[in-house]
């Protein structure tokens, strides 16, 4: 967990006022003792967390596709290519959502901007920390290498974040 204080204060803050604008579907699904505190997603949130992840089109469809999320300071920080039609979507319309459904004991699903950030830059060095543990245990200290090959990353800048937990 890499979360300080201030940033479950500001998690706890954004659940809370995700849940108050809920509609009535939803909160009936997502009963209070159903949701998650800042504190319980950010502990089921470590390491590599898979996201289905939805970009914008030019004509408004969206289009899903499966990322490797990294949950970071409160928010989902995720990675491709800097040509993939994922990011030509995002650098043009930078809404997104994404949603980790684990199973149905876990849902976080969250919706807002996608930021980048630059993982070679000051700004970057703490995600790029977190990504280099993530990832070169599991591939080998050449991953590090394909950090710097270009892939890029963003940050969702969450509007609004639901969170499911237990059956």
């Amino acid at each position: 967990m890499h979360e300080t204080p201030d940033d479950l204060a500001a998690l706890q803050e954004l659940l809370d006022a995700s849940y108050a604008s809920a509609g009535e579907h939803l909160r009936s699904i997502i009963t209070p003792e159903r949701r998650l505190t800042a504190e319980q997603v950010a502990g089921a949130l470590t390491g590599m967390r898979l996201l289905a992840l939805a970009t914008v089109t030019a004509d408004g469809r969206p289009i899903v596709g499966p990322v490797d999320g990294v949950f970071l300071r409160g928010a989902f920080h995720f990675g491709s290519s800097p040509d993939s039609v994922r990011f030509r979507h995002i650098r043009a319309r930078p809404q997104v959502s994404a949603t980790h459904l684990p199973g149905e004991e876990l849902a976080v699903t969250v919706h807002g901007r996608a930021a980048g950030v630059d993982v070679r830059a000051p700004e970057g060095a703490e995600l790029r920390r977190c990504l280099l543990e993530v990832y070169v245990p599991r591939y080998g200290p050449e991953w590090e290498e394909f950090l710097d090959s270009g892939p890029v990353y963003a940050r969702i800048e969450a509007d609004r974040m639901f969170t499911f937990g237990g059956v």
